[in-house]
């Protein structure tokens, strides 16, 4: 009872009073005594005694006693408002729902309801069945399609560095969709198929082209695996970039129907990363910012590990070995180089050098982050470095054979006796020899 009175008494000392206690409970043993005290509304508290809690409270904590107040809890939120992190992080919050309110307004217009679809879907199929029939020539069709296509600037600089580099570009049905042929310098857009997919496409490889003449089309097998995931994720990105930027300049050129064809395919989400940058300030088209954006939210999002399964099929079927595999610091300057040249365009800032040392050494850039891609790239880097050292261990041995000291032994004659009876200083060792011989 006197511990009973001294705990409440020290309560009351410590402002946690007063308390209302219960009567006592058990057979007086102090181990079966329990105390139910309730604290004020504007407190809670727990504690233990050695390793048990004799105390009913609302709050039970992991620490040996606690006292919290709800005006200091106040205080501590109020304190955290101010940290200038967490400040920063909501002016950033804040910016970006700005600018998705105001993309959402443009949004609205490229919305296609259930019965146009349905509607496409019939078209297409009526399209699919229909007998072929060639009612406009293939070069009267592109010229069509190059006049709309040259409304967007970045095309239209693209057709003339072509034109400059002796690129010719057609109609053909030979292809699946568009190819750039490096060899024939011939670019390829499938004929049969809508306006908007085309001329998305042609962006796509038009901008293959100008990545190969300016040194960012070389192939990522070339380098060391671990640049090479990076240099391949790029260059993927790098093309989605430009059919986006074609995309919105034929937008605010008149021409929605190409928008609508973004807004409403899977790189939706890419395509207002790049819009909302552009509504917010129209000079981000030029200087890079929202070219930036969306390749970085290409590199946030699942597409990079498609990207990474195709290349490492492709190191997995390649029996020519890389050729600056062995030396980790050319491949990463090869890389650094080509990463500036793919941010490199025909008018504008390039949108990659200002942020390149970053991307080298950024996890999210760099890292292989699906399980059984990164197992696989594992798998081709130690038997390459296991070829390595085994070629290592042969060139070794080989020079220490070609090291070694031969002794020349006198010749050996037929006839022992004679072979004794001709020196003295080489009788001994033909003996040896013979007598090696008869056994």
């Amino acid at each position: 009872m006197e511990g009973r009175i001294v705990l409440f008494e020290w309560f009351n000392f410590i402002g946690l009073g007063p308390y209302k206690m219960d009567n006592t409970t058990g057979t007086g043993d102090s181990q079966d005594t329990e105390l139910q005290i309730w604290p004020q509304e504007v407190c809670r508290f727990a504690y233990t005694l050695g390793n048990s809690q004799p105390v009913r409270c609302t709050w039970i904590s992991d620490e040996p006693l606690f006292y919290s107040d709800y005006d200091d809890a106040l205080d501590e939120d109020d304190f955290l408002l101010d940290d200038p992190v967490l400040r920063a992080l909501e002016m950033d919050i804040a910016d970006l729902r700005a600018k998705t309110t105001a993309y959402e307004k443009i949004a609205q217009e490229f919305a296609e309801v259930e019965e146009q679809k349905v509607s496409m879907f019939r078209d297409d199929a009526a399209f699919m069945t229909a007998p072929v029939s060639v009612s406009v020539s293939l070069e009267d069709q592109f010229e069509e399609l190059k006049a709309l296509a040259s409304d967007s600037r970045l095309v239209s600089q693209y057709l003339s560095f072509a034109a400059l580099q002796g690129v010719d570009v057609h109609l053909s049905n030979q292809v699946v969709d568009a190819s750039y042929d490096r060899g024939a310098q011939t670019i390829l857009v499938r004929a049969d198929m809508n306006r908007a997919d085309q001329i998305l496409l042609l962006a796509r490889e038009l901008r293959r082209m100008y990545q190969h003449r300016h040194g960012a089309g070389l192939h990522p097998l070339t380098l060391h695996p671990d640049y090479a995931i990076l240099v391949n994720r790029s260059q993927t990105a790098d093309l989605i970039v430009s059919m986006i930027r074609v995309a919105w300049e034929l937008h605010l050129a008149g021409h929605k129907d190409i928008w609508s064809r973004i807004e409403n395919s899977p790189m939706a989400d890419l395509g207002r990363a790049f819009a909302r940058e552009a509504i917010a300030d129209f000079r981000s088209i030029q200087n890079g910012v929202a070219a930036r954006t969306t390749f970085e939210s290409w590199f946030l999002s699942e597409r990079c590990r498609k990207a990474d399964r195709v290349l490492i099929q492709q190191m997995l079927a390649d029996y020519q070995g890389y050729s600056f595999s062995d030396n980790m610091e050319a491949s990463r300057v090869i890389a650094t180089d080509i990463m500036r040249a793919l941010g490199d365009v025909p008018f504008g800032q390039n949108y990659i050098e200002t942020a390149l040392s970053q991307i080298m050494v950024d996890p999210v850039f760099t890292d292989v982050r699906d399980r059984s891609n990164a197992n696989f790239l594992w798998f081709i880097k130690f038997e390459r470095s296991f070829t390595e050292a085994e070629k290592e261990v042969a060139e070794r041995k080989s020079q220490e054979r070609e090291s070694a000291v031969v002794i020349a032994f006198p010749e050996r004659f037929a006839d022992r006796k004679s072979a004794r009876g001709d020196g003295q200083e080489s009788g001994e060792v033909v003996d040896l020899l013979s007598r090696a011989v008869v056994e």
